[in-house]
């Protein structure tokens, strides 16, 4: 902050002392000492901006403060002929420190370019088309009318074209530190501004002495705003970091572009002007000025073409791969299977990960990047030689073998299942991500038949919880089947053709009914009776199984609300309601919930959501949903308990009330077997953590008791009824 004021300061004192300076009388003592001291000072402030910022390189600043010392030097030395000796020579003493001050610039400038970095010959070529251009209207205007003019001596004639061949030398310079594209800050703008002041004013000098020989004092605005722009350089907070060059070929602004084809012209454009070219000596310069910006400009735009071809290349590698693994993508992929010969036997595997999801949902999206970048260097390891490695989506990989057989692909799948089944690390854990592979292949298939292929092949193998499936016609008629079948959800829907069903679950020993679970069917009226477990599949993949679920819902609680009030005490306590992890993940599913429970009046409590182990297993919204319901007073039970990925684990997350004993474990509780050992210590499990244990599948008087006899207070199954649309509360059997 400080550093910036002292910058502020200098650029407002320095622009107050040359407003002041030409307020003074012109050619008066006062005025000679203001401008010497305009430049004295700026000088002084360069070796000032050094101290103050102390960049890593601070050489090329002393140059610069050396050659506007210098230069200031020249001018006491001519202010000494002139006030002491009352003399005017030319040339005189004062001229060596003038043009020593020259090269001091220009080391400055060659060390500013080498830290602003190199743009190879690129640079060096536009720099000097801008300074042959610009060089040939130098020498037309100014140095061959000096140099043909009647100089009384030698040296009189060589340092009048000394000043300006000099200043077409710092041209050519600050042409090839500005033709970059980009990498100036304000500092390096300061330089240059001062480095064209400079040009500017010597320049206007030469053509005012040459041209019309008359004292113009404004032309001293140059040098002392000069002087004022190298000490802000110096004294800004940016000169510490002259920013790097572009690239060859880049930056081409209208800018730049204009510049070159101004100087491009300037040639012919010259031959224009009367008088131009009469002389034998400027029609020379001008015919050489005109072949060398040709083969310059030819050159350019050679380096240009060529770049563009890197360019193009280069983006159309990066379009055919993938960003985070480096792999191929979807679309190189597809160009792969394009050109293959008509006579290959091209082979796709495509990889799904199972679970991937719950990676980015718990640990973030980079722990997840982490993961499919390992498995993509897994899965280069794994794949044979010559075979393209594709990462397809986003937790989807490819892999094709361009001419194989049915059995290599196999193989290959087969040897990238054991590569991948080692856990992954990342964010400081091992991970397992499972994966199904969809093979397919064969002569004569286009790639979106290939892929569609292997993708069916892949999801079927992720239902199947196999990790290997080849595609067959089977597949697609299943697909078809499905499909069909979603179309007539939508109908079946809108028309009514579901019903609710409600089974049992009775309290032992008594036998009362304690609950009800609600259950969907669907009167189809030409196919008679669907199974849940025909469309229930169908609407989860299509998604009808939010609105079905919603209606399942309404109808259910409605259901129990109106039994309470026409049965009393004899209604059941409660009802179940069975809810898929589409719902569950659905957001505001618990406001959905508890709306519905305002609408028919239902207790909070009167209502059970019942949730399988795989719709909570990857965690993330739908247990978030299960905490909100669980506040609303809903109590949640887990289905199908043992059966799933990790029952125990599920205990500690979710909020959980009720677990439900697959009816594997209570088909055989009569025998002395596993089945009863596990039925028995399910029951120990729920009584030490205050849970409910609800036995499912009991169809038999025998199994009923065994069960009775290891805890058990709540029974469900076919003993105490089938699911029916108006049970008989009152002729539920009783405890055997």
């Amino acid at each position: 902050m400080r550093q910036a004021r002292i910058w502020h300061w200098w650029v407002a004192v320095g622009t107050a002392a040359i407003i002041g300076y030409f307020m003074l009388p012109a050619d008066s003592l006062a005025s000679t000492f203001a401008y010497d001291g305009i430049g004295l000072v700026s000088g002084l402030a360069i070796l000032a901006g050094v101290r103050l910022h102390r960049p890593e390189r601070p050489a090329m600043w002393y140059w610069f403060a050396a050659g506007q010392l210098v230069s200031v030097v020249g001018d006491f030395v001519y202010e000494y002929y002139d006030l002491v000796l009352h003399e005017e020579p030319y040339p005189s003493f004062a001229d060596v420190f003038y043009l020593a001050a020259y090269p001091a610039v220009a080391i400055g400038l060659v060390l500013l370019m080498r830290r602003r970095g190199s743009r190879g010959s690129a640079g060096f070529i536009e720099a000097a088309i801008i300074a042959v251009g610009l060089g040939l209207a130098f020498w037309v205007f100014v140095l061959h009318p000096v140099a043909a003019g009647s100089a009384t001596s030698m040296l009189e004639r060589w340092i009048s074209t000394t000043y300006p061949a000099a200043d077409v030398l710092l041209l050519a310079m600050l042409a090839r530190l500005f033709t970059g594209g980009s990498g100036r800050n304000a500092s390096t703008r300061l330089i240059g501004a001062a480095a064209v002041l400079v040009l500017a004013a010597d320049t206007a000098y030469s053509l005012v002495s040459l041209y019309w020989d008359a004292d113009i004092p404004w032309i001293n605005v140059g040098f002392l705003l000069s002087y004022l722009g190298w000490a802000a350089a110096a004294l800004h907070p940016s000169m510490t970091s002259p920013g790097a060059g572009a690239a060859i070929g880049s930056g081409l602004r209208p800018a730049r572009l204009v510049a070159f084809g101004v100087a491009t012209i300037i040639a012919p454009a010259l031959l224009l002007l009367p008088g131009v070219g009469a002389d034998g000596i400027d029609r020379r310069a001008l015919a050489v000025g005109s072949v060398l910006l040709f083969l310059l400009v030819f050159v350019r735009m050679a380096q240009f073409m060529r770049a563009l071809g890197r360019q193009a290349g280069e983006l159309e590698r990066l379009a055919m791969a993938d960003d985070l693994t480096g792999l191929a993508n979807r679309r190189r992929l597809e160009q792969e299977l394009r050109d293959a010969p008509a006579t290959a036997c091209p082979q796709v595997a495509l990889l799904g990960l199972n679970g991937f999801k719950s990676v980015n949902d718990e640990l973030g999206r980079p722990a997840g990047d982490e993961v499919l970048a390992a498995l993509a260097e897994r899965l280069i390891a794994a794949a044979p030689a010559g075979a393209l490695v594709a990462r397809t989506g986003g937790d989807e990989f490819a892999v094709l073998l361009a001419d194989a057989d049915p059995a290599d692909a196999q193989r290959m799948a087969e040897e990238m299942v054991s590569a991948l089944r080692a856990p992954v690390r990342a964010d400081g854990r091992d991970l397992l991500v499972g994966v199904g592979i969809g093979l397919s292949g064969g002569a004569g298939l286009g790639p979106v038949e290939l892929l569609r292929q292997a993708e069916s092949a892949m999801h079927a193998a992720k239902v199947a919880g196999v990790t290997v499936r080849r595609w067959d016609q089977a597949l697609d008629e299943r697909s078809t089947a499905f499909a069909r079948l979603g179309a007539e959800l939508r109908t079946a829907l809108d028309s009514g053709q579901f019903h609710m069903v409600y089974q049992p679950i009775v309290e032992m020993p008594s036998g009362r009914v304690h609950a009800v679970e609600a259950l969907v069917r669907w009167q189809h009226p030409v196919r008679g009776m669907v199974s849940p477990a025909e469309f229930i599949p169908v609407a989860e993949q299509n998604g009808l199984i939010v609105e079905l679920g919603a209606w399942v819902l309404r109808t259910a609680c409605l259901r129990l609300a109106t039994w309470r009030a026409e049965l009393g005490t004899d209604a059941p306590a409660r009802v179940s309601v069975n809810v898929s992890a589409k719902q569950l993940a659905r957001p505001g599913f618990a406001a959905f919930v508890a709306s519905v429970l305002a609408a028919t009046g239902l207790p909070a409590s009167c209502l059970a959501v019942e949730v399988t182990e795989t719709a909570v297993f990857e965690g993330g919204p739908a247990v978030t949903a299960l905490h909100e319901l669980k506040a609303l007073g809903v109590r949640i039970a887990l289905d199908d308990f043992g059966t799933g990925h990790s029952s125990l684990g599920l205990l500690q997350t979710v909020p959980v009330d009720t677990i439900k004993v697959d009816k594997s474990f209570v088909d055989d509780v009569t025998a002395a077997g596993r089945q009863a050992v596990i039925a028995e210590t399910l029951i120990r499990l729920t009584d030490g953590l205050g849970l409910v244990a609800v036995a499912e599948g009991v169809e038999t008087a025998e199994q009923a008791a065994a069960l009775t006899r290891l805890g058990y207070r709540y029974l469900q199954g076919y003993l105490y009824g089938r699911p029916v649309a108006d049970p008989d509360f009152a002729r539920v059997p009783a405890a055997a």
